[in-house]
């Protein structure tokens, strides 16, 4: 005996509209599936631009649900909301890296029209521009790196307009502390070598420790799976933050920042950390709350992004 088709209805969630209805679907069938079915009849919404959902005001219901699992009749109701349109995660991340690294090394090289005619194509004598050029360029060619070989994305895409959002923070924040580093007035820091070993110490341990973290969270998540387990450190002591914090790629990565800040000891380059310390926090506790929500076996003794504090 064949199951009983499920039939679909889908409605504006703003509006309540019936914009599309489905007859004879497969009760096994996800709401990806459903996604394009509904694209046949309404080309100009692909999949990941629709958000279906139970109720109008409701969350958004994942592309893995299955139809006959959720809490719907033979007769299913969902709400459709437009998106807007997008771009991959990749298109974006490789955007906003590239920026700062082709911005940071034209002020390094002093290109025409920055500081002045007799200043172009100079180079600094302080040996701390050169090695905060090299810094620079290291932490955002390992990002650009990271995007196309280690990371491994939930969702494909994100909303179009957030490229503008996001290379307008990293692109501004480049040009502002590059201008200031690799000026010709440049003076270096207060306390000289001393403190740009000791920030140079940080810088590199914790971009170690952010790698060694996106390596750990790469291998809990197979190629093509959306699958989320519980992150534990490894016999790599990088990981072992892992022991205190939910979310130690962004402690490490606010980390290295602040090495950066005391090594160049330029204000732009501490307002991008504490901004980016702001919004890492943001996203560590969301991360946080998902964690406790989805695991009740979630170690207790854990904190957002810094142990035993935040």
């Amino acid at each position: 005996m064949q199951p009983v088709k499920a039939k679909v209805e889908i409605l504006d969630a703003k509006t309540r509209e019936k914009l599309c209805f489905l007859d004879k679907v497969e009760p096994h069938a996800t709401i990806a599936e459903i996604k394009n079915l509904f694209t046949k009849t309404h080309p100009q919404w692909y999949p990941a631009r629709q958000s279906l959902r139970l109720d109008p005001k409701g969350k958004s219901l994942k592309d893995e649900d299955v139809l006959q699992k959720l809490p719907v009749g033979t007769t299913a109701t969902l709400y459709f909301r437009d998106l807007g349109a997008q771009i991959s995660w990749v298109t974006v991340f490789l955007t906003e890296y590239a920026g700062p690294l082709f911005i940071y090394l034209l002020f390094y090289f002093r290109v025409p029209f920055i500081y002045g005619h007799k200043y172009d194509f100079t180079s600094s004598r302080h040996t701390v521009v050169h090695l905060a050029c090299i810094c620079h360029s290291f932490h955002y060619i390992k990002r650009l790196l990271e995007t196309l070989f280690v990371h491994r994305f939930s969702h494909g895409t994100m909303p179009l307009r957030n490229i503008f959002k996001n290379c307008t923070y990293y692109w501004g924040f480049a040009a502002w502390m590059a201008y200031y580093i690799n000026h010709p007035l440049y003076t270096p820091p207060t306390y000289g070598a001393q403190q740009v070993k000791l920030a140079l110490a940080i810088f590199v341990i914790c971009q170690l420790g952010n790698f060694s973290i996106h390596m750990a969270l790469r291998d809990l998540r197979p190629a093509g799976s959306k699958t989320r387990k519980i992150p534990y450190p490894t016999k790599n002591p990088f990981t072992w933050l892992f022991l205190l914090v939910s979310c130690p790629n962004y402690t490490y990565e606010v980390g290295s920042w602040i090495g950066f800040a005391i090594m160049t000891q330029c204000l732009p380059v501490a307002l991008f950390s504490l901004v980016g310390f702001t919004q890492m926090t943001i996203w560590a506790k969301g991360k946080h709350r998902s964690y406790l929500k989805e695991f009740r076996d979630y170690p207790p003794l854990r904190m957002p992004i810094i142990p035993f504090l935040l």
